[in-house]
């Protein structure tokens, strides 16, 4: 988790109770759903027109639209690295190559300053050759030698892809090789004639999200009618897929099935067959390493006389796991403020990253002679870091090193040595002067809810400062410090504040820090928020007047539901590509995987909470909104675009001023390339400025 017209003044009254309305089904913007159609389309235009006529007129529009672009477009950034095996590869965009190349070159020569970059794809080029406005989604490649890979390619940036075979020797797509239609499809090699996928095989074949829900084994040079059916899932799962891992130690064929999410259950196949791992269904799959299988768990479980905690990593021989071994090496174990972030792999070590109190900490793990032994690697400072890279066939990993004044570094660790600095991210914004504190606000029901707030030179508490209050909170993931040169320099050094919540629904203090504000209990994640809002007003570092929120997809819903239910504390809203009609959210694309997060409105004990927030259900004609910005895309094809259409569409209804604009590209995020990214957010803190000075 960032991914979501006529005034009818007849239908709308105060006396008209929205929430009897969405139950019913009886919705007048019903029709912003048909995503292409010409009346839809139409009402786009006009609201596009209307407001970048005005946006683009602010003083503050041009120079940071420009900023950011140069920012985004900076040669002198990261090119942060994929490893397969140990030949860096990294996908670049600038100017020059606005679609994006994928290019290689030896782990040697990316050390240098100058590496001597061989450029293996050009999307640029091949847009122009096909005639569409290709966005690369990756490669799924082969190992050991990575020669071939499947390449995924979306027009307009939507999460269906077209997938190519390609080969990275030769520089060029296989002729008559494995080739997958536009489709959220799921693929992976098991060996070099064979292709594990999942797609869309014909009606009765996706779930009801969207997703895959057969996997199959497909053989080069025969029809995909034909491909062996390995596993079928529910209509009402979230998905399932097929993979092999191939690594040094063993090989192994895995199939998954997501029933909901945040559950799974993982097969392995075995003599044909497939066999289950016996762990508990909300448990996550982490890794296969040394023969042993890793999981974590997201409530405690009690098995063999031992109880095992929520947010735990645990490790078992696979064999044992298989005859029904129920004996587990904790490899972490949480606390109420440290939880478990996540787990890579090199050939020799497992890395263990660790959130304590909202900052990383990173452990190696090896093992030698049937012991764990585990020791701290040593980061830069207290900030964010994480593996951006590691290889299956060395002990080698890159490691990424950022905080809120800190340009992101990025270090290598050969063989368990300190690691390395390799690059450096230039400063895009002067940080003399500017603060960082963390601190914490008191919610509803009693809890410390953290926060970072970042204070620009010259600050004075008096409640005058423009201060933007960013978040997100859910899906268990979390919000970290990191440097955005481009809010360093749109932002903080024109003199914003910025904050970060680090509110219930995230994952920055593990599972029971998520399932909080799940399902019935959602309504505290607009809590959380609001009490980060009422602290820094309550220590004067801004007030009402000056204070505005964004966020994005789930961080949309949070701010849409945010301002509908606290309108009082905040002067503007920056809500993108969100949720926002919570009463038809799981029929729209893959609003049905997320039911596990919200609840399913069409059961009546579940509705009955869910409308108590759902940000499109609560508007009111005699209430005093923020002028909020609404913007989503056309092709996004996760959150439907017309949670914010008929977001807007309501409010104008109603008779509240509202911004809107709607990008034709750019999938779940800001856009398909650099110049649309530049171009939102330009629109954005141009809005921002606009309100909170």
């Amino acid at each position: 988790m960032a991914g979501r017209i006529g005034v009818i003044a007849a239908l709308l009254s105060v006396a008209l109770s929205w929430v009897a309305v969405a139950a019913n089904d009886d919705d007048p913007f019903v029709w912003l759903e048909d995503v292409q159609g010409e009346r839809a389309l139409a009402w786009v235009k006009e609201h596009n027109a209307r407001t970048t006529k005005v946006l683009e007129a602010l003083p503050e529009f041009a120079p940071i639209q420009k900023r950011t672009l140069e920012i985004l477009d900076s040669k002198d950034r990261i090119p942060f690295p994929e490893l397969l095996g140990t030949t860096v590869y990294n996908f670049w965009r600038d100017n020059v190559h606005e679609r994006g190349i994928w290019r290689r070159t030896t782990l040697a020569s990316y050390r240098t300053a100058s590496p001597a970059w061989d450029t293996v794809l050009d999307v640029d080029a091949l847009a122009m050759a096909d005639g569409v406005a290709w966005v690369f989604h990756g490669a799924e490649c082969l190992a050991p030698d990575y020669r071939r890979c499947m390449i995924s390619l979306s027009r307009g940036g939507s999460d269906a892809s077209v997938q190519r075979e390609f080969d990275t020797v030769a520089k060029q797509f296989v002729a008559d090789g494995f080739s997958l239609p536009e489709a959220k499809s799921q693929v992976s090699w098991r060996d070099e004639n064979t292709l594990w996928v999942g797609t869309d095989f014909g009606p009765g074949s996706l779930t009801a999200s969207g997703y895959p829900r057969i996997v199959k084994l497909w053989k080069r040079g025969e029809p995909l009618a034909e491909a062996q059916t390995v596993f079928e899932g529910k209509v009402d799962d979230v998905g399932a897929a097929g993979t092999t891992e191939i690594l040094a130690d063993g090989r192994y064929d895995v199939v998954t099935r997501e029933p909901a999410a945040f559950r799974q259950e993982t097969f392995l196949v075995l003599g044909g067959r497939l066999v289950k791992l016996e762990v508990p269904e909300d448990a996550s799959f982490q890794a296969f390493f040394r023969d042993r299988a890793l999981f974590s768990l997201r409530s405690d479980w009690t098995i063999g006389g031992t109880t095992y905690h929520a947010g735990s990593l645990l490790a078992i021989p696979l064999e044992e796991l298989l005859r029904g071994g129920r004996r587990f090496d904790v490899l972490f174990e949480p606390s109420e403020r440290v939880s478990l972030a996540g787990v890579a792999r090199t050939r020799d070590r497992l890395l263990v990253l660790i959130l304590d109190h909202v900052h990383s900490r990173l452990s190696s793990v090896t093992l030698e002679g049937g012991a764990w032994k585990q020791a701290e690697v040593p980061l830069p400072g207290i900030g964010t870091a994480f593996p951006t890279a590691s290889s299956d066939e060395a002990d080698i990993f890159f490691l990424s090193y950022q905080d809120f004044l800190t340009p992101a570094s990025l270090w290598l660790d050969e063989g368990g040595g300190r690691p390395d600095r390799v690059k450096t991210m230039p400063a895009f914004f002067d940080a003399a002067g500017v603060n960082v504190e963390q601190l914490e606000a008191t919610s509803k029901d009693g809890t410390s809810i953290p926060y970072f707030v970042v204070t620009p030179k010259g600050f004075k508490a008096d409640g005058a400062a423009p201060t933007l209050l960013y978040g997100y909170g859910g899906f268990e993931v979390p919000e970290v410090p990191t440097y955005s040169g481009v809010m360093g320099s749109a932002w903080l050094a024109r003199g914003g504040v910025y904050v970060l919540a680090n509110i219930r629904g995230g994952g920055e203090f593990g599972p029971a820090w998520h399932q909080a504000a799940m399902k019935a209990n959602h309504m505290r994640n607009f809590e959380d928020f609001a009490a980060v809002a009422e602290d820094v007003i309550a220590r004067k570092i801004t007030s009402p007047r000056h204070l505005g929120i964004m966020g994005g997809s789930q961080g949309g819903l949070l701010v849409g539901g945010t301002f509908t239910l606290r309108p009082e504390l905040f002067h503007a809203v920056v809500a993108q590509v969100p949720l926002a009609d919570m009463r038809r959210f799981n029929h729209l694309l893959a609003g049905a995987s997320w039911t596990a997060e919200y609840g399913d409105p069409d059961k009546p004990e579940d509705w009955a909470t869910i409308k108590t927030w759902s940000p499109y259900q609560l508007l009111r004609k005699d209430v005093a909104y923020p002028t909020p910005f609404f913007w989503t895309n056309t092709r996004d094809d996760r959150v439907h675009p017309a949670h914010a259409r008929k977001m807007v569409a309501r409010l104008e209804a109603l008779g509240h001023p509202v911004y809107y604009f709607e990008n034709t590209e750019g999938g779940h995020g800001t856009g398909a390339v650099n110049k649309q990214t530049a171009y939102v957010t330009g629109l954005e803190y141009a809005y921002l400025w606009k309100m909170l000075r």
